[in-house]
């Protein structure tokens, strides 16, 4: 498989989609409280924590459950588009894998890192 491939453009637009998505789901949780549900805290001595103490969370509002559910569920969507696009049955068994690498790479914004 070669490193230039012809992705169509609406392929193209639903990958750039999908790493927005994934950049602002990243962003809205890493501003979230570290619990969903209220929790107690401790301190680095009753339980493992690299990061030292680990204070209370007060939870999750009902309106950031319900943000982030949507957020989650565009991104599904997000994926199952792309993964289920019509491009793919173009694409040899053998190299989809290789060809959905490049697409990623293609199209993630500069100094964006990799989904895990």
């Amino acid at each position: 498989m070669t490193d230039t491939l012809s992705f169509p453009d609406d392929l193209l637009k639903l990958q750039v989609e999908l790493h927005r998505a994934h950049a602002e789901h990243r962003d809205f949780l890493a501003g979230l409280p570290w619990s969903v549900e209220p929790m107690q805290g401790w301190a680095r001595g009753e339980r493992f924590s690299h990061r030292g103490d680990v204070p209370d969370s007060p939870g999750w509002t009902d309106e950031q459950k319900e943000r982030a559910e949507r957020m989650r569920q565009e991104l599904r969507d997000l994926s199952a588009a792309v993964v289920d696009h019509s491009y793919w049955a173009t694409v040899a068994r053998e190299d989809v894998v290789a060809a959905r690498m490049l697409l990623k790479k293609q199209t993630r914004p500069d100094g964006v890192t990799p989904e895990a």
